[in-house]
């Protein structure tokens, strides 16, 4: 924030001093201040100290957010915080999982102090150590529990003596280093930071600042290389959506051998390996890995389901939009790497094909629609377990395949005159920022920009299981699926296994499967095939001495108790699911794929 915004900021605090209106009032609330500081960052604590205007109230309601915003489970922070305390002889008093109350004894301000434990590697929780840290909002603070109110919160951050870096998207305020201020609380949730002492790249797109942060580089991960593919996808999203709706852009990459992203509105977070570059297919995973979290910075950030905001802390917050979300997210992840020309057309149609081939070979796409899915994440998606694929599908996988036929869709009715980034500019335009989409808002920008309205198809797509029908994007752009090779049937019990302390365990039993009918049950101990001992190393060589249709006795031992189960080989699937470009496409058809991976219009950008 400039000098001359900070004082602007502080002359509406003094006006509402003065002028006692709501609307005043709301648009000068003093900030909250927190200063974050480590002692001994190597036991996995940050010291919080928060100081907190009153009103002058007899009492104040702090609160902590049970979740985080892109991360759909109730994850209650409230149990990693220790030692809740408020100066000046102010009483605590815990009220609920998340809430305490202060009595404040009239007092302006209270100073509220507290510590909170972080050592959980992943991108929506906390992680200190002696070398860095990295803390979310959600986990890190509390606040007043005023859910409507649009106040500032400030945070400056302590470095121990051999931590040199702050980074987060957070804008700097200028009186000191390591000092930053959030609009909101919604802003402060959305802003990770983390300190240490990583490798910052910068880079300019759209005249505004981006930087790679890598913690954990170790000689190993090839940042210098790495930025400049990073700008390349930055530039392809900027280019397609026409600016960058932002001040900076901070990339986290954290170096850890963990995995996962999680977006904000100015940054992301990323997890990842050290050896990320090492390969080419690992650097592939990582370049999606970036372009998905970037591509969130418009949607899902700034174009949203209506349900998505004005966030609500405490509890779940439904919304069967998620396919949009993090779908059509994940298809264009794929298509921006395209554009960036990091991939190749043959990249984005295998692309495309492994997402089909995960969902026609999971059974719950047969059970679950997808805008179920989608409002189901809280209970299912991120609590998965061995039965998870019988029930359910991914708002991701289905969501992705939706955005690529509906892409396909939107370009056949407009002879290729537009596509669904004209849906998704359109979209930006009318629902983006404090408004969001409904799910018929959303259906109608499509009908829109294609002039026509797709009518059943999205009952069919979005609310029922049917198959979905592929006939109509493989002939826009001249794409087929490869025949199966029938030449080696293998026969095949449809089972997981893994090795467990020298014994062959059943981790996963699909619906429609020979073990599915013969009734093996998950953490059965496979023990022998007939009369012949299957040892554990050996499950996948033993199935090449059976036959599809060949019956057979299934020797496990279920809570120690050895049975016999009756079983028929089925025979394995071919691999009828994989898209290529077909040698028939004609030169039309190479065409509308040449559009799609350019972003051009009938071969014009």
């Amino acid at each position: 924030m400039s000098r001359r915004c900070l004082l602007a900021v502080l002359f509406g605090v003094l006006f509402a001093a003065v002028i006692a209106t709501p609307h005043a009032a709301a648009q000068g609330l003093e900030p909250i201040r927190y200063t974050l500081t480590f002692p001994a960052p190597q036991t996995h604590y940050v010291e919080v100290q928060a100081v907190v205007p009153t009103g002058r109230k007899p009492e104040i309601d702090l609160m902590m957010a049970t979740w985080t915003p892109g991360s759909y489970l109730m994850r209650e922070y409230a149990r990693h915080v220790e030692g809740v305390k408020a100066g000046d002889g102010s009483t605590v008093t815990k009220t609920s999982k998340n809430h305490w109350r202060i009595a404040t004894g009239g007092a302006a301000v209270v100073t509220v102090s507290y510590r909170v434990y972080g050592r959980e590697m992943s991108v929506r929780t906390n992680w200190i150590e002696g070398r860095f840290a990295l803390l979310n909002g959600a986990a890190t603070y509390l606040t007043l529990s005023e859910p409507k109110a649009k106040r500032p919160h400030e945070v400056r951050v302590v470095l121990p003596e051999a931590w040199k870096i702050t980074m987060t998207g957070l804008s700097s305020l200028p009186d000191a280093a390591h000092h930053y201020r959030a609009d909101d609380f919604d802003t402060l949730v959305d802003s990770p930071i983390l300190a240490g002492n990583p490798a910052v790249y910068e880079f300019e797109v759209g005249g505004k600042k981006h930087y790679l942060v890598n913690e954990g580089e170790a000689g190993v991960f090839n940042g210098a290389y790495a930025v400049k593919d990073v700008q390349k996808i930055v530039q392809a999203a900027v280019t397609m959506w026409g600016s960058a709706p932002y001040e900076k852009y901070v990339f986290l990459n954290l170096l850890t051998e963990g995995s996962g992203g999680l977006e904000h509105k100015s940054s992301c977070t990323l997890m990842a390996s050290r050896w990320a570059t090492s390969t080419g297919q690992r650097y592939q995973n990582w370049l999606g890995l970036v372009s998905h979290e970037f591509f969130h910075a418009w949607n899902v950030k700034r174009l949203r389901p209506v349900e998505l905001g004005p966030f609500d802390y405490d509890h779940e917050v439904y919304t069967s939009s998620l396919w949009i979300a993090e779908g059509v997210t994940d298809y264009y992840g794929d298509l921006m790497l395209r554009r960036a020309g990091l991939s190749d057309d043959s990249d984005l149609v295998g692309g495309v094909g492994q997402l089909i081939r995960s969902l026609q070979t999971t059974p719950g796409r047969l059970v679950q629609p997808v805008e179920d899915a989608s409002f189901d994440a809280w209970i299912r998606h991120y609590r998965p377990d061995e039965n998870s694929p019988n029930v359910a599908i991914s708002y991701y996988t289905k969501g992705a395949v939706l955005g690529f036929l509906l892409d396909a869709k939107i370009r056949k009715a407009t002879s290729g005159a537009k596509s669904l980034d004209d849906v998704m500019r359109l979209a930006m335009q009318r629902y983006g920022g404090a408004k969001g989409y409904t799910p018929k808002e959303f259906q109608q920008t499509v009908h829109e920009v294609a002039g026509t309205d797709f009518g059943t198809w999205w009952h069919d797509v979005l609310d029922t299981t049917k198959e979905l029908d592929y006939s109509e994007a493989l002939g826009w752009y001249g794409l087929r699926f490869r025949s199966a090779d029938e030449r080696m049937p293998h026969a095949t019990l449809g089972l997981t296994t893994r090795v467990d302390n020298g014994r062959l365990l059943v981790s996963q039993v699909r619906r429609g499967t020979p073990g599915f009918d013969a009734g093996i049950n998950v953490d059965d101990e496979i023990v022998a095939l007939g009369d012949f001992r299957v040892r554990p190393d050996q499950w996948a060589a033993s199935m090449d001495r059976y036959q599809p249709g060949q019956s057979i006795s299934v020797l496990v031992a279920r809570r120690d108790q050895l049975m016999r189960l009756d079983a028929t080989f089925g025979r394995e699937p071919a691999e009828s699911w994989r898209l290529e470009i077909s040698p028939d496409a004609t030169t039309e058809q190479r065409q509308h794929l040449s559009s799609l991976s350019s972003g051009s219009v009938n071969g014009t950008p």
